[in-house]
């Protein structure tokens, strides 16, 4: 068994994150499968070898949450990181990892509620609503939420533009938040 390297010397895990919007200012959010309480969070994931980052995303995008009929609007301007807190670092990713670098993309669906499948061949999640993006960051999990808070900030000047000049006008088939 090999020895595991001190929590600050691990590299970051890569991955992806993808914000998806349909009615105008409104994203996909979804609660994990495998977390206790209310842990919420946008679509995510790694980074496969060879894969490039945007692959990645509509990759990850298909095998979450069973659909990837999305049109590109963004991406963050930089690499964004979190560090996974200590007690958890250990199982996560068996050790490997300190935490994810990602590069986050926004999106915006071009399908209806029923292309959305969470009961993939792994599933992560066990509920999806669609919520306003400025109110997601509190339900995201606390080591994970200054990372959202960022992702949010880039991203509400782009989604306030694309869904003011959507083509024909915001996804209608989105359902409304629930609360």
């Amino acid at each position: 068994m090999s020895k595991r390297l001190p929590l600050d010397s691990r590299p970051y895990r890569l991955g992806v994150g993808i914000v998806l919007l349909g009615t105008a200012g409104h994203a996909f959010v979804a609660r994990r499968i495998d977390t206790p309480g209310n842990a919420w969070q946008f679509p995510q994931g790694g980074i496969d070898e060879g894969e490039q980052p945007l692959q990645a995303a509509l990759r990850e995008m298909k095998e979450e949450i069973g659909t990837d009929r999305a049109d590109l609007i963004g991406e963050t301007a930089d690499w964004l990181a979190y560090d996974l807190p200590a007690e958890i670092a250990d199982q996560a990713w068996k050790g490997r990892y300190r935490g994810q670098r990602q590069k986050w993309f926004l999106f915006r669906f071009k399908g209806s509620d029923g292309d959305i499948d969470i009961n993939t061949e792994h599933p992560e999640f066990c509920e999806w609503r669609w919520m306003p993006l400025a109110d997601i960051p509190p339900l995201i999990v606390p080591f994970k939420r200054a990372l959202y808070d960022r992702v949010v900030a880039e991203f509400l000047p782009l989604a306030g533009k694309a869904m003011n000049t959507a083509p024909h006008g915001p996804n209608t088939n989105s359902a409304p938040p629930t609360a």
